[in-house]
């Protein structure tokens, strides 16, 4: 876990799951903490679109690699486990950006 926390590891991981979604699922959490001071109300909608983003981002490397596959159907199972393991890490961004969220939410709420 302290190598994820490490700079050089945080950008392998962020170039790993691809510039991309990785980019856009960073805007969102940008403007989830802009939102935090201006629109509270929107922190956990922009949250949820984190998490969507990244799941439709891991999809989307998991639809390129089944496609990948069939065309080579000789690939090895680590190769296959090692390309799910790096879909994977736009999934667990976007959790850790909606679990944020929530944090926020839950910070902010009004007492009673």
């Amino acid at each position: 876990m302290l190598t994820f926390l490490s700079n050089a590891a945080f950008v392998q991981f962020f170039v790993e799951g691809g510039l991309g979604g990785m980019s856009i699922i960073t805007l969102l959490f940008a403007f989830m903490l802009f939102a935090a001071w201006k629109f509270p109300a929107w922190v956990k909608e922009i949250g949820i679109a984190a998490l969507v983003a990244s799941i439709l981002w891991t999809l989307l490397g998991l639809y390129q690699a089944f496609g990948a596959i069939m065309r080579a159907p000789d690939i090895s199972p680590i190769v296959v486990f090692g390309g799910c393991r790096v879909a994977m890490i736009s999934t667990i961004y976007g959790m850790i950006i909606y679990l944020i969220s929530l944090i926020i939410r839950i910070i902010q709420k009004p007492r009673i």
